[in-house]
């Protein structure tokens, strides 16, 4: 990790641009999480041959908090993010991102006699980054790139060795996502414009040197390309500045000039720095190791990356509906929901309110136009997300309205929620009986639903109490209980039922599925889930000392190296910290009065599985849209969101001595923990000791402290 950073400040030091005080952003290394996972002690089994781990899959290129624009380099296409660490050849710079095998759009590549492939080797040592900043020397084409971006534009600087040939290449056939089609023309001496299908994105690119041509290879098709031809006779520096829009290639070009116009490279890297700089310095820690520092900011600075602007300058966005409307609110992309309602969605709303507020707002709009509020993936946790915010004093929009399209999610089929009509019919959602399923069985993953859809029922009853529709709050309370139903008390875990209502024959809780029972999990890592309700899921389990030694088995009972599923990794006996259905189940012994249990398993995580291998860049589990980022975020500061709905977080011990966090109204919350230990003797919240493990959101409303003792 050390040799790593290292090359990157001795490089960011000699590169144009760095004018602006690094403070907070020198501890974000944008490599961590690119990486990939080889361990089979960590992993939890020995990686097939051919398989790279679905570990990390972050991109270490430039953007802004919540940006339109990711502008990263891309080493395989169809490979998460898009850069993998262990490759050696650049493929392009693309300018939208996410980390879920999709986006990924506009390759472009600067060229220098090339051959009949494009793509050039390159080096780590070459090879530099921060937020909002990327670099990298291109060997085959000996050309020196520097590449920075603001929210809707990215601009790219070149440094040819070689002044006679110089080229671009627009590989426009080529996406993470599936291209349907793709057009490029010449406008002017100096500039180019163009569409890529599938994610529909418009461009407007100008550059600083003529154009001499522009030579287009199978227009439309995935195997073709565009290469702009530089005139000779100029010299130095090459920048290409390109706007993006989901609109047309005229509000791209809008973008363009508007963000960007007649500035500097320098100047919008400053620009970019100082914005990072003040999201990150909102959280201001003392104490704690250098890599515990740089790993937390990484993991901050990661939580911001999605979800995604999409209007433009002028207010315009294309709609749910596929038509172009104009809005006075920024229209962002639904948050990667099933990941991150747990915990980022709560870190987002309390640094940066503005950007959930209008989310809400998107989301709404979506609703508007489909019937429904939208969900990522699975279940229906917009009901989450928009409750908690709403708790938590975000409630300027239409409340009212968003609250009866999350009615229509809970109760009406075909939309939101699958099988809503049965799960409501019987209290629980079944699966077929399936002789023989495996690992990629596809089927209607019901425990996981059912409890999904238990608490994000209690997620809108708490909508309906605060606006005092009380009978939809009983019903949906009344609701929030089936999650029982999926228990089986002769094997104490939530088990699949047929439609009749039997239980699943032959039941292995160890063993992991993509869509059967259980959604990417097995029973053990589901059977803690009911956040809205511990008091209920521990007397399933006969009470506090049955609800322990079940907790317990979690973490020590060993895991079978042959069940082998991507997405289930990274193990601590049963529990996996790789993926998300089981992270609440570490902080589920402070409710029956151990949290020192819950501490020593969050220590272990925190500590080992974050930042690991050789050079420090690899993450325990895909970090899915910033939630595995989160995680830490919250671990790491002593204060977890354990029901995202809910205005309140569970303290656990800080890694730092000391944090200071300013909140958005620009009041302050302080969390000193003093000396060594780990486990927690007391609570104090503002001079008066806690009775309990929980804090309110109200210091985050009128700031406070919270001081902490340990032994």
């Amino acid at each position: 990790m050390k040799i790593v950073l290292s090359v990157v400040i001795v490089l960011l030091t000699a590169l144009p641009g760095k004018s602006q005080t690094m403070e907070y952003t020198k501890y974000v290394n944008t490599f961590i999480g690119t990486a990939p996972l080889n361990d089979p002690k960590i992993l939890g089994y020995k990686l097939p041959e051919g398989w790279r781990s679905w570990a990390g899959l972050t991109f270490p290129g430039s953007s802004l908090p919540n940006a339109m624009v990711q502008l990263s380099p891309v080493t395989a296409y169809g490979s998460g993010a898009g850069y993998q660490y262990e490759d050696s050849v650049i493929l392009g710079f693309t300018h939208t991102n996410k980390g879920h095998w999709n986006l990924c759009n506009i390759p472009i590549l600067p060229l220098s006699n090339p051959g009949t492939k494009f793509g050039s080797k390159f080096s780590h040592k070459k090879e530099s980054s921060a937020p909002g900043f990327y670099q990298v020397y291109l060997d085959d084409y000996n050309v020196n790139v520097n590449l920075t971006s603001t929210l809707r534009c990215g601009y790219h600087q070149y440094e040819y060795k070689n002044n006679a040939d110089r080229q671009i290449l627009f590989d426009l056939g080529k996406a993470n996502s599936r291209v349907s089609t793709w057009r490029i023309e010449q406008v002017g001496d100096n500039a180019v414009k163009g569409f890529q299908g599938g994610e529909n994105v418009y461009f407007y690119a100008t550059v600083n040197a003529k154009i001499e041509k522009l030579v287009i290879t199978e227009e439309g098709k995935r195997t073709g390309f565009a290469v702009v031809h530089l005139a000779n006779g100029s010299k130095g520096l090459v920048e290409l500045k390109i706007g993006l829009s989901f609109v047309s290639t005229e509000n791209a070009k809008q973008n363009l000039q508007q963000e960007i116009g007649d500035r500097t490279f320098a100047e919008i890297r400053s620009e970019a720095t100082k914005k990072w700089e003040t999201l990150l310095s909102s959280i201001q820690v003392k104490g704690g190791t250098d890599k515990q520092k740089r790993m937390f900011y990484s993991c901050l600075y990661r939580s911001f990356l999605w979800p995604a602007l999409r209007s433009d300058v002028n207010g315009e966005f294309t709609d749910a509906k596929k038509n172009v409307v104009k809005s006075n609110f920024s229209y962002y992309t639904e948050p990667s929901l099933w990941d991150t309602y747990r915990n980022k969605d709560v870190l987002l709303g309390l640094i940066s309110p503005e950007v959930t507020l209008d989310v809400i707002k998107s989301m709404k709009d979506v609703g508007d136009k489909t019937g429904f509020i939208p969900t990522f993936f699975h279940g229906d946790h917009g009901a989450s997300s928009i409750a908690g915010a709403y708790l938590r004093g975000i409630d300027n929009f239409d409340i009212k309205g968003t609250y009866q399209l999350l009615l229509r999610n809970a109760n009406v089929e075909g939309g939101t929620r699958p099988y809503i009509a049965e799960y409501i019919q019987k209290g629980y959602i079944s699966d077929p009986d399936i002789a023989k399923p495996d690992v990629e069985t596809k089927a209607k993953a019901g425990v996981s639903k059912t409890l999904e859809y238990s608490y994000d029922d209690y997620s809108v009853a708490q909508i309906a109490k605060k606006l005092g529709d009380t009978t939809n709050y009983r019903i949906l309370m009344a609701r929030s209980k089936n999650y029982k139903n999926m228990f089986d008390p002769s094997t104490r875990f939530m088990r699949g039922r047929l439609e009749n209502g039997d239980w699943i024959k032959p039941f292995n809780p160890q063993f992991p599925y993509y869509e059967y029972m259980y959604r990417e999990a097995n029973a053990w890592q589901v059977s803690f889930f009911a956040p809205h309700d511990m008091p209920g899921l521990i007397q399933l389990y006969g009470g506090t000392k049955g609800f322990e030694s079940k907790l317990d088995s979690l973490f020590t009972v060993p895991w079978n190296p042959n069940y082998i599923a991507r997405n289930v990794e990274t193990m601590i006996g049963q529990y996996c910290q790789g993926n998300q259905p089981d992270h609440e189940a570490p902080f589920a012994y402070t409710f029956i009065g151990k949290p020192e249990k819950t501490q020593k398993i969050l220590d272990h995580i925190l500590n080992n599985l974050y930042g690991i291998g050789d050079e420090g860049l690899e993450l325990s589990g895909m970090d899915d849209a910033g939630e595995m980022s989160a995680w830490y975020v919250f671990g790491a500061l002593g204060l977890y969101p354990f029901s995202a709905t809910d205005p309140k977080y569970l303290v656990t011990a800080p890694l730092f001595d000391q944090v200071k966090w300013k909140t958005s109204n620009g009041k302050v919350l302080t969390i000193e923990k003093p000396g060594k230990g780990r486990a927690i003797t007391s609570i104090k919240v503002n001079g008066k000791t806690s009775k309990d493990y929980f804090v309110s959101h109200d210091l985050f409303m009128n700031g406070g402290k919270v001081e902490i003792s340990t032994k």
